[in-house]
């Protein structure tokens, strides 16, 4: 950060762009609460870098791998006592931005805090993004980065159309990247003991195979 801002520290210009700052600040925070305002259940929508950025309707290998790693993950987590899933049309308020991952987990000690009516969440422990072309650029750059900065401790970047899935780790305040998955096992390890397949995320019956195993588990 220091390295950053050291340009600036040393410009005449500085109170000048301080207050320029603080401007345009102010004018996003108005646009921002405009956005909650507006904000139905009915409506996907997130805030970022000052812009409302709305959903467009998902592919059918979305939406299924979305259902599929949600499926696995809350009956894990019931399963074992560990916390919530969440799965989209839930508001994660950072900072600066606003998002609605595709699914999100929230560990035992942020999971006893939420309250029945609530409807702005903290950074959760994990997330999933499903990608789409439409918005793989902001999964990749904004999301990446701002998830890390604000703790997020695992980050899965689902494509449905390669049926892949990229791990990153946080460490150190940054995303490193665990790799790349197609086949064999992946194991998070923000969601303590879920360990699963990647083609349970692509196939319905590997999948219904997969929540076997995780009920009958001890």
């Amino acid at each position: 950060m220091t390295a950053t801002i050291e340009p600036l520290l040393q410009s005449p210009r500085l109170p000048a762009l301080i207050e320029e700052l603080q401007g345009l600040l102010a004018a996003e925070r108005t646009r921002r609460d405009r956005f909650y305002a507006e904000l139905t259940e009915d409506t996907k929508a997130e805030f970022i870098n000052g812009q409302v950025i709305t959903q467009s309707p998902a592919t059918f290998s979305h939406v299924t791998a979305v259902k599929l790693l949600s499926l696995l993950l809350h009956t894990h987590v019931e399963r074992h006592g560990l916390g919530y899933v969440g799965a989209e049309n839930m508001l994660i308020v950072l900072p600066r931005n606003d998002y609605e991952p595709d699914i999100c987990f929230f560990g035992s000690v942020k999971a006893a805090l939420l309250k029945p009516t609530q409807l702005k969440f903290p950074a959760p422990d994990f997330v999933a993004e499903v990608l789409s072309p439409s918005t793989e650029h902001l999964d990749r750059g904004i999301k990446l980065e701002d998830y890390a900065a604000n703790g997020v401790a695992e980050y899965w970047l689902v494509n449905s159309q390669l049926e892949q899935v990229e791990q990153f780790i946080l460490r150190e305040g940054r995303f490193a990247p665990v790799g790349t998955f197609g086949h064999g096992v992946m194991t998070s390890q923000a969601v303590g003991g879920f360990s699963i397949p990647v083609r349970a995320i692509f196939d319905a019956q590997v999948n219904l195979r997969t929540l076997g195993q995780i009920t009958s588990a001890g």
